[in-house]
């Protein structure tokens, strides 16, 4: 019953994720629950099924109602709207490990004291320092872990893009308990008012920042030297895209940080040495082991050092269960308890549920406890087949792993299991370990069971995680288990202890290791990009359906189910709607278009029953992270979209263009057209190249599409404006269209209504220059007279758009105005009529907006 209890907890912990809103009065809501279900429990004793869906019942109501319970606690402390924009002076200390880049350096803040009288701040922000023009500040100071400063900053309330199988950064802040973000001013006194803060959190902050700054200076401009930090501290984020490109096709990214095996690995050293030096009474007559068992020594020096390498880790969802599970054994062990594996796995999943409700939000939680699940399954209770070979003994045999030539468990009459398997198993490997090794026959059969053995848990894991793997990424990579082989003892084995060793020795010694180690992952990363490299590395297919997962889960049950059970590998079968699904089109003559939340940007993805076109891309973020790799190729990866027939990219400004490298190299696309010239990265970095100009026009399964603008002639004129060049597309059906303006403005709308008035008349139009006051003049709305109009602006962006003057204009017009940043993606089927549907109506989150 506790195991239904458990894992009822985390059943309403997910269901309350997928809400709107958030009950009221959580807190004597949950006290009511836990009182009737104490009640409900005492009267279902001796009824096993009924006490069963009893406490997943009890556990359900209880999980759902301590999440809302610490979710209306975090939410309560709010930035107040008046006080968004506006300069506020506070006092607090940094509380985590800053992130630095070109720009500049962001790291979070906990807020001591507020300067501004009235001023509501909440007490734990995410800070910007930025090295430019952008803060007015041309250097950033060197900002530790633990230092209290008194800055002026500029904050705004939680916000992120909001778009279909896209990264939520609201949520992901919530999670922080961040509930506000900004960047730091020039204006007013910024000055370090202590160096360091005593408290256990800027210790271990203040820790995780030398092991780096130790690390980097060892690795100076090393092309690896932030893997060896992830190994080390748990902090990812100076591995390249490019590289998590190579190893999540790989399907190794779950080493390139603090992982469940990692830590197991160094528990598991400690405890080892532990229990060795007690028995010996560290080479004293203490005689420690008649105070307390050796054992019991053991398990809590194997869990402190698992504490204190998941404190470097930054309490990684991985690592907190590694962590919960070993406590869990450590406890029974210490009870004198025996814990069944399927209860400890439970526990440190109840529990990781209970500290942070929001983990069952993200892919780590459900692989990290998947995989192991499906060890468990696959190999818990049945033998292997060295074990005999080493102390033959009678087993029962169901729990033998080992089959005859006809499928049935190999048992001898009296249900024992056949030990002469593991004699059989010993001659064998006489060829493969020969005597000059000084092998025995029954170490040669054990290290063949163990061989045999760890490929059965790496068949497992991969087999059992396809389904998950394909519902949270829609792809598993098909070369993981030869980059895993080769991976997890170079990583685990040999880079991670080199890693730790060189971090914590003096330089002299520590630096020469951490090389070592970085040498090791060099040569690892190159294997890895051969294999990456293979035309098939990666399966890929649409997002699954709910019905084809759970499907394709039973079946591996199925496929992973003991030796003997009948036809195994029907299971595959029921992979089938999962692997060869289709992406969803429109019907011939209609077309949908989807604008994407890119910020301050455009993008916008057309697509008819057999082609695929992308206006624009979105904007550059960073200097590796943009519009194209953050927000369109997840989508058309999300969607089983690899092809795209067309990318049209309107004019070079970075919000239209700064995604379109990124796409380029991230799908396969037919054709780029632009108003770029020809020296531009993009035009030479494209399979064919067309200028627009207009009169271009084609059609794709019954839509007609229009190029409006910009005239031929408009390239001779070096003075123009990249605006004034945008590429203007009219997309039409029998009865509906749409017009996407670019970032054309008032001269380039009274062209357009000179020469061919009638033809911009559509139901939909993509507001021009995301509605600046330079744009959609009245005589243009009058003229183009559309139902709906797109906003694609960016929260609270510095340009202001829409104006406000020109938003009044279209609510004059009785136009429904829809912004990008309000109602994050937009999506329009359009045919015989337009239907809208928004992302953040559709998927509404209690978080959304807060």
């Amino acid at each position: 019953m506790a195991r239904s209890a458990m894992a009822g907890i985390v059943a309403g912990a997910l269901w309350l994720q997928t809400q709107a809103t958030l009950p009221s009065h959580p807190a004597a809501a949950l006290v009511c629950a836990l009182v009737l279900s104490l009640l409900f429990l005492k009267f279902t004793a001796g009824q096993f099924w009924l006490r069963h869906c009893a406490g997943f019942a009890c556990g359900v109501a209880t999980g759902f109602l301590w999440s809302a319970l610490l979710a209306s606690h975090t939410l309560s402390d709010e930035l107040a709207k008046a006080d968004e924009g506006r300069d506020v002076t506070i006092i607090g200390i940094v509380s985590s490990l800053p992130s630095h880049s070109l720009q500049g350096v962001r790291f979070n803040f906990t807020v001591e004291s507020v300067e501004n009288p009235g001023a509501s701040i909440p007490p734990r922000i995410a800070l910007s320092w930025f090295a430019g023009s952008r803060a007015g500040t041309t250097s950033v100071p060197d900002v530790r872990p633990g230092q209290r400063w008194q800055l002026t900053v500029r904050l705004q309330r939680p916000h992120g893009n909001a778009n279909p199988y896209g990264f939520d950064y609201e949520l992901w802040l919530l999670e922080q308990g961040i509930r506000a973000t900004g960047y730091i001013r020039q204006q007013g006194l910024n000055e370090k008012l202590a160096e360091f803060v005593p408290g256990i959190g800027n210790v271990v902050e203040r820790g995780r920042g030398a092991l780096r700054d130790r690390i980097m200076q060892a690795l100076p401009d090393r092309e690896y030297a932030g893997v060896i930090v992830a190994l080390v501290i748990g902090d990812q984020r100076a591995i390249s895209q490019s590289d998590w490109d190579v190893f999540n096709r790989t399907g190794i990214s779950h080493l390139v940080s603090i992982s469940g095996l990692h830590i197991t690995m160094l528990a598991g050293l400690a405890a080892w040495g532990a229990a060795a030096l007690w028995r010996r009474s560290f080479f004293t007559r203490l005689q420690l082991p008649l105070l307390m068992p050796a054992q019991k020594v053991a398990a809590l020096a194997g869990l402190l050092t698992a504490f204190v390498y998941v404190l470097l880790a930054g309490l990684g969802v991985p690592a907190q269960r590694t962590l919960y599970m070993l406590a869990a054994v450590a406890v029974a062990l210490w009870c004198g308890r025996i814990a069944g594996i399927t209860h400890v796995l439970c526990f440190a999943a109840c529990v990781t549920v209970l500290l942070d409700p929001w983990a069952v939000m993200w892919p780590g939680y459900w692989l990290s406890f998947g995989a192991v699940a499906a060890i468990l399954y696959a190999t818990a209770g049945r033998a292997g087949s060295g074990h005999a070979a080493v102390a033959p003994a009678k087993e029962n045999m169901q729990l033998t792993n080992k089959c005859d030539e006809n499928g049935k468990p190999a048992a001898k009459a009296d249900g024992s299991a056949n030990a002469t398997i593991s004699v059989d198993a010993a001659d064998n490997s006489q060829s493969v370990f020969p005597a000059r090794f000084g092998l025995t026959p029954q170490s040669r059969a054990s290290m063949v069971a163990s061989l045999k053995a760890a490929a059965h848990v790496q068949y497992a894991v991969t087999v059992g995680l396809v389904p998950l793997t394909m519902l949270l990424f829609a792809q598993f990579s098909l070369v993981s288990p030869v980059a895993n082989a080769i991976a997890i003892p170079v990583v685990s084995l040999f880079v991670t202890p080199l890693a730790l060793a060189g971090s914590l020795l003096p330089a002299v010694l520590g630096t020469p290791l951490l090389q070592l180690a970085h040498g090791a992952v060099w040569l690892l990363a190159q294997a890895l990009q051969w294999l990456s490299a293979w035309p098939h590395a990666v399966w890929t297919a649409p997002v699954p359906p709910a019905w084809a997962f759970a499907w394709a889960l039973a079946g591996t049950a199925w496929l992973l189910a003991p030796c003997g059970w009948p036809v195994r590998w029907l299971g595959l079968v029921t992979w089938l709607p999962l692997l060869l699904a289709k992406p969803d089109h429109p019907e011939p003559g209609k077309f949908r278009v989807t604008a994407f939340d890119v910020g301050q940007g455009m993008a916008l993805l057309v697509e008819t029953a057999g082609h695929r076109l992308l206006y624009d891309t979105g904007p550059a973020y960073s200097l590796d992270t943009n519009g194209g790799n953050r927000v369109i190729l997840p989508y058309l990866k999300a969607r089983g979209i690899h092809h795209v027939d067309g990318v049209i990219v309107s004019h070079s400004d970075i919000d239209h263009a700064g995604g379109a490298l990124a796409v380029l190299q991230g799908s396969s696309v037919d054709w780029l057209a632009s108003s770029l010239h020809g020296r531009h990265p993009l035009v030479q970095a494209a399979r064919r190249h067309v200028p627009c100009v207009a009169g271009q026009t084609w059609r794709w399964d019954g839509v007609v599409f229009e190029i409006l603008h910009p005239s031929a002639d408009s390239y001779s004129v070096p003075a123009l404006k990249p605006n004034a060049r945008s590429c203007v597309l009219k997309i039409s059906t029998a009865r509906k269209s749409i017009l996407l303006a670019g970032d054309i403005e008032a001269p380039q709308e009274t062209q357009l209504l000179a020469g061919i008035a009638q033809r911009v008349q559509a139901d939909v139009l993509l507001a021009p220059h995301h509605g600046s006051g330079t744009s959609s003049t009245a005589a243009f709305l009058q003229a183009v007279n559309p139902s709906v109009a797109l906003f694609q602006v960016g929260y609270r962006n510095r340009f202001h758009h829409p104006q406000p003057q020109v938003w009044a204009r279209y609510q004059a017009l009785g136009i429904r105005s829809l912004r990008t940043d309000e109602l994050g993606a937009i999506r329009l089927d359009i045919g015989d009529s337009v239907a809208v549907e928004t992302y953040r109506s559709a998927h509404a989150r209690y978080w959304y907006g807060r």
